[in-house]
């Protein structure tokens, strides 16, 4: 590959994941500010990532892989997403803003796997390449978030009773708008050569390895990582908004930990592997999970605000160790005949049907511990912390699985 190319994807990655961790940080606190949202309403919000993971399939699977190349449907999307999030900075109330932020979400996420498919296209060892361009998408996320609190201020709380925080979507929208009209020069990933025959829906959606559920031990691992987006769906549902409320400093600029620790840990994830197993790696990230949310019950802006920090500091592990190492513990049960078909099958689980389930269940429990608009937050984030332990134990118990990896990570 290159320089040029390289420069060129790093800069789609970097303007690919600065738009989404631009709005979708602070929509909680947002809504709640700007729109007088329920906590139940802010899960519908968030919910619109999962309903854009469902129908994302589709959309990759029936048009881009079949009949247009890759970097022009990705134009397309993003031109058109930053029309809507344009009219998501101009709503007014939840029913106007709903809409735009649902139909966003349904054209943002097929790009996700655009960008990947533009990416992949470009090199001969994806494996060594990926992940220098990949981590741009990372620093994306995080300019983002550190352009908030530290530059625009638009989180601190003099502004966000102004309701500033509506600036993040115009931020975004603009971003898109870029990142749209970029597209166009991306190198050409043309859609695959025609085999003449016709996919069915169970496999666009990769549900034709619903046969690896006969495998008692992925059987575990899939209804756990189901149930592990339920604990999931609480950090990104709440996290900003608690930090919000309860004065914490340049929340949004603080939550960048995550992503800087989401970077580290991955590199440590490959020694994980072939040291202690799957298993072990695994329940390590679902652990990491129970613990920050136990740190966030007894943290606070003040004496014990370190707690917070490591709570969000967890997310390398919590995300990595679990989703990450699932994603190759998939690869590695499907075989050759499977691969793609597993991996869309395990998205859709959990960014689909397990995230939907997370954010309705996180809405319902905001709502339940809300007295006149003050959140019981040590109960908000207890109950997270036990779904999750109670998911430790079911697979602790039941996955008997003791393979090693011996595969590269990608960062």
């Amino acid at each position: 590959m290159n320089i040029a190319t390289k420069i060129k994807l790093s800069v789609m990655m970097f303007l690919q994941f600065f738009v989404w961790g631009g709005w979708y940080v602070t929509m909680g606190p947002f809504a709640g500010t700007n729109l007088h949202a329920t906590g139940a309403q802010t899960g519908a919000l968030y919910s619109t990532q999962s309903w854009g993971a469902i129908i994302a399939p589709f959309i990759v699977g029936m048009i881009a892989d079949r009949y247009f190349n890759a970097e022009k449907i990705l134009a397309v999307l993003h031109i058109i997403g930053a029309v809507l999030m344009y009219q998501c900075y101009r709503a007014a109330d939840i029913s106007a803003f709903y809409p735009y932020v649902l139909g966003y979400m349904i054209l943002y996420m097929p790009t996700l796997a655009l960008v990947n498919s533009v990416s992949f296209n470009q090199m001969k060892d994806t494996e060594k390449e990926f992940s220098s361009i990949r981590v741009w998408g990372t620093i994306g996320w995080i300019v983002a978030g550190l352009a908030i609190s530290f530059v625009f201020h638009w989180d601190a709380a003099e502004n966000l009773s102004k309701g500033a925080l509506k600036y993040t979507f115009l931020m975004s929208a603009v971003a898109s708008l870029i990142l749209g009209l970029f597209s166009f020069t991306l190198p050409a990933t043309p859609p695959k050569p025609s085999t003449g025959e016709k996919l069915s829906i169970v496999q666009i959606l990769g549900l034709d390895a619903l046969k690896l559920l006969k495998d008692k031990n992925f059987l575990v691992f899939f209804i756990a990582s189901i149930l592990i987006c339920i604990p999931l769906a609480f950090y990104y549902q709440n996290a900003n908004s608690f930090l919000t409320e309860i004065k914490v400093d340049n929340p949004t600029g603080k939550m960048t930990i995550g992503q800087f620790s989401e970077a580290a840990f991955i590199l440590a994830l490959p020694i994980f592997f072939k040291r202690f197993g799957f298993k072990w790696t695994i329940l390590v990230g679902m652990f990491a999970w129970a613990a920050r949310y136990i740190m966030f019950a007894y943290g606070n802006a003040g004496e014990l605000s370190f707690l917070l920090i490591i709570g969000i500091a967890l997310h390398g592990v919590c995300y990595d160790f679990f989703f990450v190492s699932g994603q190759i513990y998939t690869d590695s049960k499907a075989g050759s005949q499977y691969k793609s078909a597993a991996q869309g099958m395990i998205t859709l689980a959990t960014y689909g049907v397990g995230m939907l389930i997370g954010f309705y269940i996180a809405g319902v429990i905001s709502d339940a511990y809300n007295a006149g608009g003050v959140h019981d937050w040590k109960m908000i984030w207890l109950i997270p912390a036990g779904i999750a332990a109670a998911v430790l134990i079911l697979f602790l118990l039941f996955f008997n699985d003791k393979s090693k990896a011996n595969t590269s990570v990608e960062a």
